[in-house]
Order: C-alpha cells, then sequence, then structure tokens
C-alpha cells in the first residue's frame, strides 16, 4: 500500500515539477487571423513559402522568432515578431526554472499579435 503512494506521489510530483504553463495552457501553436482590407481576397506569402488567400485563419508554430507576411501582388508586408507569452510568467513565478525551461524548449513561452490586417493597394 505504502508503495503505491509513493509511486503515485512521485509521478505527481513529476508531472507538476516538469510541465510548463504555457505549454499545456496555450499550446505550441497559434491561430493567427489574417485579413486584407482592401481589396479583399490577395493571395499572401507567409514566411518564405506558404500562400493563402484573405481573409483566413492560419495556424503558426509559436518562436522566437519573426515571420514576414507580404502580399503577392503588391509591396505590402507586416513582419511578425514574437511577444512573451503572459501565461508563461505564471510558471515561472509558480515553479521556478523547471517548468519555464518547457515552455522556452517548446516555443510555447512566445505569442504573436492574434489579428494582422494587411493593407494591399495596388
Amino acid at each position: 500500500m505504502k508503495k503505491n503512494l509513493l509511486i503515485a506521489t512521485i509521478s505527481l510530483s513529476s508531472a507538476v515539477l516538469f510541465s510548463g504553463c504555457a505549454t499545456v495552457m496555450s499550446g505550441e501553436t497559434q491561430k493567427v487571423n489574417i485579413t486584407s482590407c482592401y481589396p479583399a481576397n490577395q493571395k499572401v506569402i507567409i514566411g518564405n513559402s506558404k500562400i493563402i488567400t484573405t481573409p483566413t485563419i492560419i495556424s503558426l508554430k509559436r518562436g522566437n522568432k519573426n515571420i514576414i507576411i507580404k502580399s503577392q501582388d503588391s509591396d505590402a508586408q507586416r513582419l511578425l515578431s514574437p511577444k512573451v507569452n503572459p501565461v508563461f510568467w505564471v510558471n515561472t513565478f509558480s515553479m521556478g526554472s523547471t517548468g519555464s525551461t518547457t515552455d522556452y524548449a517548446s516555443g510555447a513561452m512566445w505569442k504573436y499579435d492574434d489579428n494582422v490586417n494587411l493593407n494591399c493597394q495596388k
């Protein structure tokens, strides 16, 4: 009986200690709403390769890297720069560096703007 209780306690403690709040609560990807004011239905390039038609919602992998969003038909472009995800701070202040290391490694400590508007006038 005591052995089972010890195993359960160690398992629960490990799960709490090595989990990252931002990883669990926010995930490793983020949904971003991309629109274009004028005209609608523009072809837009995300990063270097992914082409989408606006308006749309895309899923971006979180990370500490800038993402360029640009129009295929005009000079319009936007730079998405990551910011620290507020959920990351909850983990840092409550459990210290162990869980925040998980958030950093998974990329979940970063967050992009939820809405991006690209003005694609020619």
